[in-house]
């Protein structure tokens, strides 16, 4: 993947996935619907997430650090 500023959505769940979090375009597509997913901008009709976007809202659906799943709220 390359270091361009803005990613579709296809790039966005490619890059999303590479971090560790299993995500669909569809899913993507979905979230822009219905809303809960990452931050995006429109280009005519085209969505585009930033990488900064993306992270972000990665860490916002990551829980904080367990030693064990009793330690779970």
């Amino acid at each position: 993947m390359t270091d361009k500023p803005y990613l579709t959505r296809a790039e966005a769940a490619e890059y999303i996935t590479s971090m560790g979090a299993q995500t669909s375009k569809n899913t993507l597509q979905k979230f822009a619907t219905v809303g809960g997913g990452p931050v995006y901008r429109r280009f005519g009709n085209k969505a585009l997430y930033t990488r900064a976007d993306l992270d972000k809202w990665i860490s916002a659906k990551m829980s904080a650090p367990m030693r064990s799943t009793s330690s779970a709220t």
